[in-house]
């Protein structure tokens, strides 16, 4: 019947590029529609790409650990009737040209397809954000750029490990440390010097008897790099409150049961927690903002996004986005919190479910820490970590006076950007959502 190209799909606005972790189907495999075909990965998140039609894997056209831009033909499907020609691999290729000493041979380039002719056409062709001698760079990397201060001359200088040589955020944010390091060392140099591959693997390799050096894997060295960002961005500063959750602690314990064979939820403090944070944002609103790339404008969102930060079994962290979690109920909440947590240990996350976040919610008291100080998520401007709730003797004030009564007690820090939130701001948000949560209506039932 036909040949159906599969593109790398669109991952989000800022996403220009994603790596292909896995090739699950293989050259002559059959597919299913909705069958996954491969798994990407993005600065953003992994993913499954499923085959969009029933058929034949004709060909593979990138290898694993290739970075492919996205739009870019990745696989051809052969449909039922189509006549398949066997078509290797680029990884089949390889081994199927070496000699018996292992030696690539060279070999002719295949015959390419008109439709193929376009496509390449295209990517070579200058696009939106490419400087003038046609080559790409990423707004994330234009705007790490002009923050750090990078001309164009300098820009060109680095030397990009993405696709067709384009510079990618690790190639500037390693670019930028060996500038800060090097002193006198000049631009050209330490381009080279990046330019070396570097492998994502856990490898580990023993540096003496006592002492190991472990390769982070890939997404730690994402973390990584986004955290440092983040603190060379913001101007942190963090609050604290301790809240009395005794209403709330209480609640739950009464109606947890009752809850989940209701509604088929299990009812936890975190959609609680994410319904006051809500609130507090349409109190505050100007908590809810970012700021632009020249870092003199400030962007106020509209839709409350709120990000809760979950730990992997890897030891990694991800951010699942509840969007618009102000209009949610507490039943609401609760799905939603369950199915992004969840999903997120299975990997099974959508990249539009780790984007547009406005807000950070991270709840330290699962590791049984009291509190934090957490680093914000750009590009928000606040984060908020919430600490174990410990049972403490607490003054509380009654008709008859003030008395000493064994109480549940929560420590809640927000970490703030003080270029645009100062302490007033800050406190009064922290402070609000400590009194959404001690207001909370014990008496209210599922």
């Amino acid at each position: 019947m036909a040949q159906v190209e599969l593109i790398m799909p669109k991952m989000g606005e800022s996403i220009m590029e994603a790596t292909i972790l896995k090739w699950v189907k293989n050259v002559g495999d059959t597919v299913d529609i909705d069958e996954t075909i491969l798994e990407i990965a993005t600065d953003k998140v992994d993913s499954e790409i499923p085959s969009p039609v029933a058929g034949t894997i004709a060909k593979i056209l990138f290898q694993e650990d290739d970075v492919v831009e996205i739009g870019k033909v990745i696989a051809i499907i052969a449909t039922e009737g189509e006549d398949l020609a066997a078509t290797p691999s680029p990884a089949a290729e390889v081994v199927a040209s070496s000699g018996s000493n292992g030696v690539k041979k060279e070999s002719p380039a295949p015959a390419t397809s008109a439709p193929a002719t376009a496509e390449v056409a295209t990517m070579v062709a200058p696009s939106r954000g490419s400087d003038g001698n046609g080559r790409f760079y990423s707004p994330l990397v234009r705007n790490i750029a002009k923050k750090e201060n990078i001309g164009e001359v300098e820009l060109n200088a680095v030397t990009g490990t993405g696709q067709n040589g384009r510079v990618t955020k690790k190639d500037i944010l390693a670019y930028l440390n060996n500038r800060t390091g090097a002193g006198t060392q000049s631009a050209p140099a330490v381009s080279k010097s990046i330019a070396q591959p570097v492998s994502t693997s856990s490898a580990t390799s023993s540096v003496s008897g006592d002492d190991e050096i472990v390769e982070m894997d890939r997404m730690r060295k994402m973390i990584a790099d986004h955290m440092v960002m983040s603190k060379r961005t913001s101007a942190h500063v963090t609050s604290y409150i301790e809240a009395d959750v005794t209403n709330l602690v209480n609640w739950r314990n009464k109606v947890k049961g009752e809850f989940q064979k209701k509604y088929g939820e299990k009812i936890t403090f975190t959609p609680i927690f994410i319904e006051a944070v809500a609130k507090a944002i349409g109190d505050f609103p100007m908590i809810n903002v970012s700021v632009d790339a020249t870092g003199t404008k400030i962007i106020v969102k509209k839709n409350i996004n709120v990000g809760m930060a979950a730990a992997l079994p890897s030891g990694n962290l991800i951010v699942p986005v509840i969007k618009n979690a102000d209009r949610l109920n507490l039943l609401g909440l609760a799905k939603s919190v369950n199915d992004l947590a969840n999903r997120a240990r299975g990997n099974k996350l959508k990249p539009e479910e780790v984007q547009g976040g406005t807000f950070t919610l991270t709840n330290v008291g699962t590791f049984g820490n009291v509190m934090g100080t957490p680093i914000i998520n750009q590009p928000q401007v606040a984060i908020m970590a919430v600490g174990a709730i410990r049972k403490k003797p607490a003054v509380i004030e009654t008709e008859y006076g003030d008395v000493i009564a064994v109480r549940q007690m929560m420590f809640m820090s927000l970490s703030y950007d003080h270029r645009v939130v100062d302490g007033f701001l800050g406190g009064s948000f922290l402070r609000r959502v400590g009194d959404y949560l001690e207001a909370f209506d014990a008496s209210q039932t599922v």
